[in-house]
């Protein structure tokens, strides 16, 4: 994924996935997905918009792999697995660290040690081989998915692969890593859009003590955790694992990582499956507006179901969307105060919190409380889902994921190159998405980035053989036009339509789950644009 504007990518993020499952008699899990931590163009509505880079895209050289790209100057040693120390609970998983070049260009720069874990197939006899995987982001660590691999996938598919799951360089366990600030309200707690010269001035100023934190914090690394990067180390897993050929299953931006790893490396893709992908090809403000979009479309779902269930708490005899027009002006002028030592709901923390129940329907209860609650002066339903967003933990910590999306969203695609653009492109946000197009459009981070864009890989897949892209008709996130982009940028792209309101869609419903279980296992290719209907 990329970053413009509001935060709520991510992703997502992104971003760690959670799926909740039930036991169905057609089939042995049917899952629903929760939400993908950052899959969204991260556009906390106060201070991530449209990133921009002290190089424009014309200025950044873009990489063509050829399908003989697959060299590797660096030769891994093997990864020696032993009982995890982290807590892992079942037999079957172990862990590792594998060391990888800062530059694969350049030994010398120095090097990042990946934490992986390794889930076995459930099945020795079946085992086809490794699938590696990585949840969304960018930013969030994946190894955890090896110890809630049966939440992502079906216990078909676990019988026939190893799981393996890894933090990307600069994320999670794997050191060293990016880390910027400790709290976040200081920096998407800002009132957005902004109303007054005060209020922008405020998001320009947080955009630039967060660049300068990461500067001080991370630097050394920053120039060296591109996706591009963490492309060639799923190439190096591959050799240090022994394998020839290995598979892939990526979500939200995890299609991006796998999309460009199939373009460099075509001749060692089996299989690859890429569930909620982006236009590969879009620019970072193309991508903002497909997302604002997207977001705008179910929000507009949200309203519309609320406006015919009287029992819904924001009915509002039937205008819910009054009602929120309302209140949006009323926390503009009084934000409403939770804690004392904690952000007021601004405008900027009530889009992320709605934007943060777009993920899927299942949150829209939640926030029909929230909104419900705000109404009447009480803004703790909507911090709650703000902080649920950022996954602020109990204590009131935070991880390193979001730090880790941005650095890694702004080394990738910068976007507009200074306030000047970011403040142009308003409109064409908010003629597209007339309610959340303003909070995505702002956001001055990546205008003041400290290191320049990393060099593009040109996605097209030529050489992989025929790989999979899930889209999800109603995913705010990656919304379904801009995953039939990407299919149709692979060499051989098979799109499948799953008819869901949620970001991603394996999990869905039997249909998508036995279609791409069949690919991955069997290597039967679906037809192409198939819909899954629930």
């Amino acid at each position: 994924m990329r970053i413009h504007s509001h935060v709520v990518r991510l992703k997502p993020y992104v971003s760690r996935r959670t799926i909740s499952y039930a036991k169905s008699v057609q089939h042995s899990q049917r899952w629903s997905t929760i939400r993908t931590r950052c899959a969204v163009v991260i556009s906390c509505g106060v201070l991530f918009a449209a990133c921009g880079s002290p190089q424009s895209d014309s200025e950044v050289s873009t990489t063509i792999a050829t399908p003989d790209d697959t060299t590797n100057p660096f030769v891994p040693q093997p990864i020696e697995w032993k009982p995890c120390s982290d807590g892992s609970a079942t037999t079957n998983i172990s862990c590792g660290f594998i060391e990888v070049p800062f530059d694969y260009d350049n030994l010398d720069q120095g090097s990042f040690v990946l934490y992986i874990k390794r889930r076995a197939a459930t099945d020795a006899s079946l085992r086809i081989g490794s699938l590696l995987v990585n949840p969304g982001g960018p930013g969030f660590g994946g190894s955890s998915m090896a110890d809630d691999a049966e939440y992502y996938f079906s216990s078909t598919l676990l019988q026939y692969f190893d799981i393996i799951a890894w933090d990307p360089r600069g994320t999670g366990k794997s050191t060293p890593y990016v880390d910027c600030v400790d709290q976040y309200d200081q920096y998407f707690g800002l009132d957005s859009p902004p109303d007054t010269p005060t209020e922008k001035q405020a998001l320009i100023d947080a955009g630039a003590e967060f660049d300068k934190k990461c500067e001080e914090g991370s630097g050394s690394i920053l120039p060296y955790i591109s996706t591009r990067s963490s492309a060639t180390d799923m190439n190096t897993i591959r050799e240090a694992l022994g394998e020839d050929k290995i598979s892939y299953f990526g979500f939200s931006y995890g299609s991006e990582l796998g999309a460009t790893w199939v373009t460099l490396f075509p001749n060692t893709v089996r299989a690859a499956v890429l569930d909620g992908a982006v236009d590969p090809n879009s620019t970072a403000l193309e991508e903002g507006i497909s997302q604002a979009t997207g977001f705008e479309q179910q929000l507009n779902a949200f309203l519309a179901n609320c406006a015919q269930t009287p029992t819904c708490g924001f009915y509002n005899d039937g205008n819910p969307q009054g009602a929120l027009d309302d209140l949006l002006r009323v926390i503009d002028q009084t934000p409403l105060v939770v804690r004392a030592d904690r952000t007021a709901v601004t405008q900027g923390v009530m889009f992320t919190a709605i934007a943060q129940a777009m993920y899927s329907d299942s949150l829209w209860p939640q926030l029909d409380s929230a909104l419900t609650l705000a109404q009447k002066g009480d803004g703790s339903g909507l911090l709650a889902l703000y902080d649920n967003y950022f996954q602020r933990n109990p204590d009131g910590t935070y991880g390193n994921e979001l730090e880790a999306f941005v650095a890694i969203s702004c080394l990738d695609d910068p976007g507009a190159s200074s306030i000047e653009e970011i403040d142009a492109s308003v409109t064409r946000f908010t003629d597209v998405a007339p309610r959340l197009g303003a909070n995505f459009a702002y956001g001055y981070v990546c205008t003041n980035w400290p290191v320049p864009q990393a060099p593009k890989v040109k996605v097209t897949g030529i050489g992989a053989g025929p790989i999979l892209v899930v889209g999800t008709t109603g995913d705010p996130a990656t919304p379904l036009d801009a995953t039939r982009n990407m299919a149709k940028a692979l060499e051989q792209g098979i799109l499948l339509v799953v008819e869901a309101q949620q970001h991603t869609g394996y999990g869905a419903n039997s249909c998508i789950v036995e279609a791409v279980d069949a690919y991955l296992i069997s290597q039967t290719v679906p037809q192409n644009e198939t819909l899954c209907k629930s």
